[in-house]
């Protein structure tokens, strides 16, 4: 009877979450009816197993969709995301709109702006390039997803997306983890797009099908699909209508400027200045293990560095500097709440006595702990429709006992790191997820008309990409 309860507390999470249901609502319940049809009790589950889950994922991640948030918001209020889709789509030109919108989302992305708050900006820009070459816009979804929510979420070393960043704590990482898997896996993922993408795109002009205006007024997000974005997201799509946007965008080298300080203050913290300081008088004192935060603190203080920048440069675009702060303080709230409420889900379930079968059919699937570390994060990723929800349930759970295997099989934990960053965002795009929700929502486009374009793009690259680096990381290590 358990292993029933977990397996239907699961379903029930899902299916009313994708029905749009808040799961700050639904994680408590369902963790109850698990508790409940195991003979467990309620009530402590509740307050303590349930709450010390959300808790920790909480107090480990809210500085960084704290600051993630706020940088974000500080790039769009700037016109600073519009000057770079401005550039790029310029330079490239017409005639290479979906070069030009697959690099323009993938630039600002791994710089470290939500997807969400590209989307806004990203969309308008494509539509009029689409328009001008003459593509069909139930393209755009897949063209911007490629960019945006691919390998630059959790392939590209450095990038500092909460999909990267996750699995640092438990693998002792930085964010640069197998930076040459994470390389390989990108240009695998970003070749096989762009084929498909050329492909569809000749199709189109073969049958005689172009661009058809159906812009029908402001875009206007459901509560619906906002609840179901935050469970996949790390920004309240909300807030982007808070603060004061910008009329005149900055030139390119100031657009740019504050993305390329996350990225070289990222390297040089994670992987030059904190490594050579002695923090052993720190970690006895307060009784942590800082040598698996550092990856942490160094992502941190790179968008801490990047906000300061990009104010600095772009202070006189900001009308409204604490109504942009504090909108982009607030875009975090809701989606961390609800990402800790799933990790809250988890720990009732991991605390269920029926999990100690699911926990040994995992680790025992064959093939070794890389074959079941993929299984685990696929499975999960694609059940609650998120990579970082079902990568922190999967890390609380199982992490330390990933790490045991690790020792013992001799598998170096950056490579266990990007197989498990590149795993959880393959399956987590399909039809039920938020992110992929929000983008068609904004676009203006169906399921029926872009899916499978975006299944192609953002699922099949993802694992063509996976199994390249599960089979060089099985074979050579981790590089």
């Amino acid at each position: 009877m358990g292993l029933f309860g977990i397996l239907l507390a699961l379903a029930l999470l899902m299916w009313f979450a994708y029905r749009g249901w808040s799961v700050l609502l639904l994680a408590p319940a369902a963790a109850l009816i698990a508790a409940l049809i195991s003979g467990e009790p309620l009530l402590p589950h509740w307050t303590s197993t349930f709450m010390s889950g959300t808790a920790r994922f909480v107090a480990q991640w809210l500085p960084l969709f704290l600051l993630g948030g706020i940088f974000g918001k500080m790039m769009d209020d700037s016109g600073s995301i519009t000057s770079i889709a401005r550039f790029l789509t310029e330079k490239l030109g017409v005639k290479r709109t979906m070069l030009s919108v697959v690099l323009a989302s993938a630039v600002v992305t791994y710089g470290g702006v939500s997807v969400f708050v590209a989307f806004f900006v990203l969309v308008p820009m494509a539509r009029e390039m689409f328009k001008a070459a003459n593509i069909p816009t139930r393209l755009m979804p897949a063209a911007i997803g490629l960019g945006a929510f691919t390998f630059t979420m959790s392939a590209m070393p450095g990038t500092p997306s909460t999909n990267n960043a996750i699995p640092m704590p438990y693998f002792g990482t930085t964010t640069f983890a197998a930076p040459g898997l994470g390389i390989i896996a990108s240009i695998i993922t970003l070749a096989f797009g762009l084929w498909w993408l050329a492909r569809i795109e000749a199709k189109a002009r073969a049958t005689g099908e172009g661009y058809v205006d159906d812009e029908d007024g402001a875009v206007l997000i459901s509560e619906k699909v906002r609840e179901q974005a935050t469970v996949s997201g790390d920004f309240d799509p909300n807030e982007l209508t808070h603060g004061q946007r910008s009329d005149t965008a900055p030139s390119f080298f100031f657009a740019v400027l504050p993305l390329a300080v996350v990225i070289a203050v990222n390297f040089l913290m994670a992987l030059v200045v904190l490594p050579r300081i002695d923090f052993s008088a720190a970690e006895a004192a307060l009784g942590i293990n800082i040598s698996s935060t550092i990856g942490v603190w160094a992502v941190l203080i790179a968008l801490a560095a990047a906000i300061v920048t990009a104010i600095a440069v772009n202070y006189g675009r900001l009308g409204s500097l604490r109504e942009s702060l504090d909108a982009g303080a607030n875009s975090a709230v809701l989606p961390i709440m609800t990402v800790a409420s799933l990790v809250g889900f988890g720990a009732v379930v991991a605390a269920m006595p029926a999990f100690a079968v699911v926990r040994d059919a995992v680790l025992e699937i064959p093939g070794g702990p890389l074959v079941s570390l993929v299984v685990a994060m696929n499975s999960l990723a694609a059940l609650t429709g998120t990579a970082s929800g079902g990568m922190a349930i999967a890390l609380d759970a199982l992490g330390s006992e990933y790490m045991r295997l690790a020792g013992e099989y001799g598998i170096n934990p950056e490579l266990m790191h990007r197989l498990t960053t590149i795993s959880a965002g393959t399956l987590d795009a399909l039809p039920h997820n938020g992110t992929v929700l929000l983008l068609l929502q904004i676009s203006k486009q169906t399921h029926a008309g872009s899916y499978f374009d975006m299944v192609m793009t953002v699922i099949v690259s993802v694992i063509i990409s996976l199994v390249a680096v599960f089979i060089l990381g099985a074979t050579f290590g981790s590089f």
